[in-house]
């Protein structure tokens, strides 16, 4: 018998995104002091992820970055676009550097690997070449994740003329779920990056110096502080709200944070998913059942480097 064919690769135009573009003689040395990974890295063939945080190392925003015709391009959450150039623009001080959001500009996912290579793309996570007036990439923080594009948002259907169908509204949603992803302040408000897998996807360099919140980061490494890791869970029952309480044996073990159907992700203790692994149990929260799926990609914390 004759399989049906896949559907076609797909993207989908992010309406949660925005784009801010840092442009200057000074915007790399702005922006270096600033975020968690290293600004060097990031060029027009190469994006990178990274986050901005307070001086007690807490989250406020992470974004990605790339480079497009002298200015470093941020596909950021949009509802919080406003206080990120609010913020940027408070650490400006005396440097040439300038902050603009582009508010005719959008940005796309492109869901899955094969998306990616419809489009011409290949090679290692942050990948990125020129397209549709702006730039494609892959996801610096997960090539399972697909890729972006960040251009001008009348342009971002030309991903059609290539092949790839729209996506469903809630497509990418599901897949950052399956594979564990946080997406901004719905899962990471006041979040510490050790305990929401920053580390492993590539948005923190342990090497580049100073930045603003290093010093907590950096000690929660080095002196293995890390206690709750945020996993993807599959929900067995309505899935609990955001900020629900999850317990194991009627103990307290972590947070729930976004759900979509019956997938969602939670911040839960290390000590308690080892428990519940070894138990074959899950954990509850809300009068539903939640199963931890640990993702291959997010191991232990790293060793330091010696």
């Amino acid at each position: 018998m004759t399989q049906p064919l896949a559907d076609p690769p797909a993207f989908l135009p992010l309406a949660g995104r925005a784009v801010l573009a840092i442009g200057g003689p000074d915007r790399r040395g702005f922006l270096q002091g600033l975020i968690s990974n290293d600004i060097a890295r990031a060029t027009a063939s190469c994006a990178i992820h990274a986050a901005l945080l307070t001086p007690q190392g807490r989250f406020l925003h992470d974004f990605a970055i790339v480079e497009h015709a002298d200015r470093l391009l941020l596909d950021a959450e949009a509802a919080g676009i406003d206080a990120l150039a609010k913020r940027l623009t408070m650490y400006r001080l005396r440097s040439k550097a300038s902050i603009e959001i582009l508010a005719d500009w959008g940005v796309a996912a492109l869901l899955g690997p094969e998306a990616i290579r419809a489009i011409g793309l290949s090679g290692p996570p942050g990948t990125a070449i020129a397209f549709a007036g702006g730039v494609a990439f892959v996801d610096p923080r997960l090539a399972e994740l697909g890729g972006r594009i960040v251009a001008p948002a009348a342009r971002l259907e030309d991903a059609a003329s290539l092949g790839l169908r729209r996506g469903a509204d809630d497509a990418y949603d599901a897949l950052r779920l399956r594979l564990g992803v946080p997406d901004g302040t719905r899962d990471l408000a006041d979040a510490l990056l050790m305990e929401n897998g920053f580390d492993a996807m590539n948005a923190i360099d342990w090497k580049k110096g100073c930045y603003v919140g290093q010093e907590v980061t950096a000690r929660m490494r080095y002196r293995g502080l890390v206690k709750k890791r945020l996993v993807p869970v599959r929900i067995d029952g309505v899935a609990p709200p955001p900020g629900s309480i999850v317990t194991f044996d009627g103990a307290e073990a972590g947070e729930m944070r976004s759900a979509s159907g019956s997938r969602g992700l939670a911040l839960l203790r290390i000590d308690a998913l080892v428990t519940a692994a070894s138990a074959g149990r899950g954990f509850d929260a809300a009068g539903a059942v939640l199963n931890a799926e640990a993702p291959a990609w997010l191991a232990d914390p790293d060793t330091p480097e010696t």
